[in-house]
C-alpha cells in the first residue's frame, strides 16, 4: 500500500467568523489512549495558521496562533492519524492595532495565568485517534490538551492533495474553554459576574498545509 507521511506543525486561535458560515460546538468526552505518533515534521509552518474568536457582552477579540511542530500520515489518500503541537507564546491580536497599547496589553492577559498561563504550559496538543468520512467531508477525532487537562473532540474538516502539498482544513468549530480550567471571566466559576462575563465557546478554526 502506497503510504504519504505528512508532518503538521499546529498554529493555534480563534477564527473571526464569516457572516452565515456554519460554527460546530464540540463536545469534549474523556480522553481516547492512542499509541505515540512518531514526529516527522514536514508541515509548512509559514503557511499553516489556526485562527480563533472570543466574544463577550460588549465586544469580541480574534487573532491567530501559530503551529510548532507535529505529524499528519494520510495512506492512499485517507487521514489515518496525526500529531499537532501549538506554541501557545505566538498567540496573537488581529483587530487592534499592533502600535496600540492595548494590542499588547490583551495578548499579555491572555498568556498570563488568567487565562492560559503559557508560562506554565508553553504548548498544547491535539492527538488524532480516529478519522470517519461523513457528508463529503471528514469528521476527525483526537485528544486536545490545553494546560493540565485532556479531552477528547471531534472536528468537521476536509482533505485535499494539489501536487506535492496536501491541506488539511477544518470547518469553524467551538470549544468551551471552561472544560480546560480556562477561567478568567466565566460563569461556569463566578457567580458574581454580571454582565462582565467573557463567553465560553470559542471559536476556532485551522487550515495547515505541508511542504
Amino acid at each position: 500500500m502506497k503510504k504519504i507521511i505528512l508532518s503538521l506543525v499546529v498554529v493555534a486561535s480563534i477564527l473571526t467568523g464569516c457572516k452565515g458560515e456554519k460554527k460546530e460546538k464540540v463536545e469534549t468526552k474523556e480522553e481516547v489512549i492512542v499509541e505515540e505518533v512518531a514526529d516527522l515534521n514536514n508541515v509548512d509552518v509559514e503557511n499553516s495558521v489556526i485562527t480563533w474568536k472570543g466574544t463577550k457582552p460588549t465586544g469580541a477579540h480574534n487573532g491567530t496562533i501559530m503551529l510548532k511542530e507535529g505529524t499528519l500520515i494520510v495512506e492512499d489518500g485517507n487521514l489515518t492519524g496525526g500529531e499537532f503541537v501549538v506554541d501557545m507564546s505566538s498567540i496573537k491580536n488581529l483587530d487592534i492595532p499592533q502600535d496600540k497599547e492595548g494590542n499588547a496589553k490583551l495578548v499579555g492577559h491572555l498568556t498570563s495565568a488568567d487565562f492560559f498561563d503559557v508560562e506554565t504550559y508553553p504548548t498544547s496538543k491535539f492527538v488524532i485517534t480516529s478519522v470517519e468520512e461523513k457528508d463529503d467531508n471528514i469528521h476527525v477525532t483526537g485528544n486536545l490538551t490545553i494546560k493540565d487537562v485532556t479531552k477528547s473532540i471531534t472536528i468537521p474538516a476536509m482533505l485535499s492533495t494539489e501536487g506535492d502539498a496536501t491541506t488539511f482544513k477544518s470547518e469553524t468549530f467551538t470549544i468551551d474553554r471552561a472544560d480546560f480550567n480556562v477561567k478568567y471571566g466565566s460563569k461556569k466559576f463566578f457567580d458574581n459576574l454580571k454582565d462582565k462575563f467573557i463567553d465560553d465557546l470559542m471559536e476556532i478554526s485551522f487550515t495547515v498545509k505541508t511542504k
